[in-house]
């Protein structure tokens, strides 16, 4: 399939559509978890930690087939600078990731007869949560990409759902690793939110993750082809250059071999 016209706008709306579930599951199952388990946070954090482990990894298998199921910008320009997906396409995933995200956050509050928007006042920048959302995105892009070096990327859903319900626990930002997911979830002042104040240091702490990670899989896995990286988070039509159409094999089988000719030599 192409990566631009119908394809293009396919995968854009799998990954608007994705993103919005995903905003939808942690600040839903947070509400949830909020109203079931009241003055217990310990009790509500794994609530909604079990809930957005196992949606997680239904929503990428939703929409995975046709976009990768990305839902993660950082996944998107990481996956990029693997050449998995054109720079080009990975810019144009952020704004339906980001736009997702903010509609999840409204569908969330208003499922629970709250105010479709209300900000956020829950401040969370401080030192230790911008080390944690380093090192939740660093290992979240690391479960992800060398899964898919190694030729696993069928269990990537699974393993992608299982490390962010565990770095619910063992990060103290609660492993947003997200920026889409970190602007949603401003939008609600609920158990999941973030206040705006608090969201750029977020922002960057999970770039500078994501370019630590590039790095880090360069290292470890220096083979990385184009075609693994297509693969991310699963694989899917329409990825990027490492795609090609049936129309190119079928002319490249058909085409003589370099040196070879149908005919006479020509001088």
């Amino acid at each position: 399939m192409s990566v631009s016209g119908v394809g293009l706008w396919r995968r854009l709306a799998a990954e608007f559509l994705g993103s919005a579930f995903l905003a939808g599951l942690v600040i839903g199952s947070g509400i949830a978890a909020q109203r079931l388990s009241p003055g217990d946070i310990g009790l509500q954090l794994l609530e909604n930690a079990a809930a957005t482990a196992a949606g997680l990894y239904a929503i990428i298998l939703m929409f995975g087939p046709i976009s990768g199921g990305h839902f993660n910008p950082v996944v998107s320009f990481v996956d990029a600078a693997f050449r998995g997906v054109s720079w080009r396409d990975a810019a144009a995933y952020l704004p339906a990731q980001v736009a997702g995200c903010i509609s999840g956050a409204v569908a969330a509050n208003l499922m629970f007869a709250l105010p479709a928007v209300s900000i956020s006042v829950k401040h969370r920048a401080t030192g230790g949560h911008f080390l944690s959302e380093i090192i939740a995105t660093l290992g979240l892009m690391l479960v992800i990409f060398a899964l898919a070096r190694s030729g696993r990327s069928q269990v990537i859903p699974a393993a992608v759902g299982a490390y962010i319900g565990a770095a619910y626990f063992f990060t103290s930002s609660a492993s947003f690793a997200n920026p889409a997911i970190t602007i949603g979830r401003m939008f609600s002042d609920t158990f999941a939110g973030i206040a705006p104040s608090s969201a750029p240091a977020f922002i960057a702490a999970q770039v500078v993750g994501g370019v630590l990670a590039a790095g880090l899989v360069r290292l470890l896995y220096p083979g990385m082809t184009p075609a693994e990286a297509a693969d991310v988070t699963v694989p899917h039509d329409g990825s990027g250059p490492a795609r090609r159409s049936d129309s190119d094999a079928a002319s490249e089988a058909a085409a003589p071999a370099v040196g070879q000719s149908n005919g006479p030599a020509r001088s």
